[in-house]
């Protein structure tokens, strides 16, 4: 494991224990498949910066960039159910490049969600279904 890399990310809400592979949020485990804890770790171990789709594809799932698919959309649409429990968004898509994982700061007590339509859509989507 590179000495430079993250072992923990945490700030008010989310906990992600990269060496144990575990996440948090609000105290409540996040039950996550291998797939998504791989990515959402990689995200942490980015964050601020923007990860390029091809990224997590090579990594995580071994795919060439001359692959095209949907698996990433869905794993990213699946860490984002669960992490937006807590009312935050702390996965922004950067269209047609990749994603960015958006830290909020411990110290940070005016923190805010990034507000997106689609977390709205996606809530009204879960509401209907429930």
């Amino acid at each position: 494991m590179n000495p430079h890399l993250l072992s923990c990310y945490e700030d008010n809400h989310l906990r992600v224990d990269v060496t144990h592979r575990v996440a948090t949020l609000d105290s409540t485990l996040l039950t996550l498949t291998r797939k998504e804890c791989d990515l959402l770790h990689l995200l942490v171990q980015n964050a601020g910066a923007i990860v390029p789709r091809e990224t997590p594809l090579l990594e995580i799932w071994g795919y060439g960039k001359e692959i095209r698919t949907r698996t990433l959309d869905t794993h990213i649409c699946r860490l984002r159910r669960q992490l937006c429990r807590g009312g935050w968004a702390y996965i922004e898509t950067i269209v047609r490049v990749g994603y960015r994982f958006h830290p909020f700061s411990k110290q940070c007590d005016a923190a805010r969600p990034i507000w997106s339509p689609w977390l709205m859509l996606a809530d009204l989507q879960l509401a209907c279904h429930s």
